[in-house]
């Protein structure tokens, strides 16, 4: 199909030209899979609006609603999130009026994601549970692990880990039944997320270990690079730092070829933090600044917490205590504006520690326990960091509350 992709383009452009509206449509259609595969991702895009005009010029409407599908996830891909999300929230309507429950359950579950990457999580845990209503009245299994997968990212996110476990695990479960390799990848990368995130290293490397069986099978560059960095991030805190260093940089060379700003983001900001533990402060510092640039550009505003508690992070480390603070308060407005608790931790604490040895000691105590009381809730291990900062420093030591886990 390579060698006629130009002649299959340019077929298209006369068949609405000349009025020939279904060959408009399905040729798009038809070469869905291919031109998605390649990476000809602007071509796509192009047809497919192609199509879409066809479909609304013919009065098709099933056919206005599938195209609408197929243009929302191009424009996501390059990076129009706003025009996505409207093109998914048009074929979700028409959807309804065609009374289309499997269409409806797809546009859903797409809305779900680009919510929960724009930090509106209420919205996003909404178009979830409708989704997997849909799928489960449908009897479509497939649809609700890949459901289950995206709500349990979005518990990760906001903080309800012992959820978003049990929920990732459903997924994956469901994911195996099916057959669905690219299911069984996600849940396992999230459920390892999560055990990373409460501190159970072991149980993360082992379904990072199971992912990676998965991942080769399927053979994906794109999959190989989102297991790179999550594979980096336990790296990292197990220690083994240069590893990590070795891991994201092979995720960010597998990511050149894919346009997504905010997995390329996570990546460097995951390098950074590896670099900061090797003492390379100024690597460090470009892979954050560039993280943020690339998170920005995503408009993911959970990234841009996470990487501006890391450009705290490193100020810390230089001694730039008031450039700190000004990072971590940045990300504490953020992640209170959108309820993200973990990353409101890091701020919290990172402010906390930035008061240590100034002339108000009572504002170092006042936000590391506001963190302490956080971490505890969540099940973090930052618990236990930031208690023993608070007795070295601030208080006598106190009995540890229990972790939710």
């Amino acid at each position: 199909m390579e060698t006629e992709r130009a002649n299959l383009h340019a077929a298209t452009v006369y068949a609405a030209a000349s009025g020939r509206l279904e060959h408009a449509m399905s040729i798009p259609a038809a070469m869905h899979l291919f031109l998605y595969a390649g990476g000809h991702w602007d071509q796509e895009l192009a047809l497919h609006q192609i199509a879409l005009a066809a479909a609304r010029q013919a009065g098709d409407r099933p056919g206005q609603a599938r195209a609408l599908l197929l243009l929302s996830g191009l424009q996501l891909i390059t990076n129009d999130r706003a025009a996505a999300v409207a093109a998914k929230q048009q074929a979700l309507v028409l959807f309804r009026d065609l009374g289309d429950r499997p269409g409806q359950a797809t546009a859903l579950n797409g809305l779900a994601y680009m919510h929960r990457v724009s930090g509106d999580y209420r919205s996003a845990a909404a178009c979830c549970q409708q989704a997997l209503e849909l799928y489960r009245r449908l009897g479509y299994r497939r649809g609700q692990a890949s459901t289950l997968n995206e709500l349990g990212v979005m518990q990760q996110e906001t903080g309800d880990y012992q959820a978003a476990a049990a929920t990732q695990q459903q997924a994956l479960e469901l994911a195996r039944d099916t057959g669905d390799l690219y299911c069984q990848s996600g849940a396992l990368q999230q459920l390892s997320a999560v055990q990373r995130l409460t501190g159970d290293y072991r149980a993360a490397a082992a379904n990072l270990a199971q992912a990676q069986a998965v991942d080769r099978e399927l053979g994906d560059r794109y999959e190989q690079a989102l297991f790179l960095t999550e594979l980096g991030a336990l790296q990292r805190l197990t220690g083994d730092y240069r590893t990590a260093i070795a891991s994201q940089q092979q995720a960010l060379e597998a990511l050149c070829d894919r346009r997504d700003p905010a997995a390329q983001g996570l990546a460097h900001n995951e390098l950074g933090l590896a670099q900061q533990e090797t003492g390379d402060y100024a690597g460090a510092a470009a892979s954050h600044q560039q993280a943020l640039r690339l998170l920005r550009e995503a408009g993911e505003p959970h990234g841009q917490a996470q990487v501006l508690n890391s450009l705290g992070e490193l100020a810390s480390r230089t001694s730039a205590t008031g450039q700190a603070r000004e990072h971590h308060s940045q990300a504490l407005a953020i992640a209170r504006q959108i309820g993200a608790p973990l990353q409101e931790a890091r701020a919290l604490e990172g402010i906390g520690h930035s008061h240590l040895h100034g002339t108000n000691p009572s504002l170092a105590t006042a936000h590391l326990q506001q963190a302490l009381a956080i971490y505890q809730r969540i099940g973090s291990p930052g618990a236990r960091r930031v208690q023993e900062t608070l007795s070295r420093h601030l208080l006598p030591p106190t009995p540890m509350q229990p972790a939710h886990h």
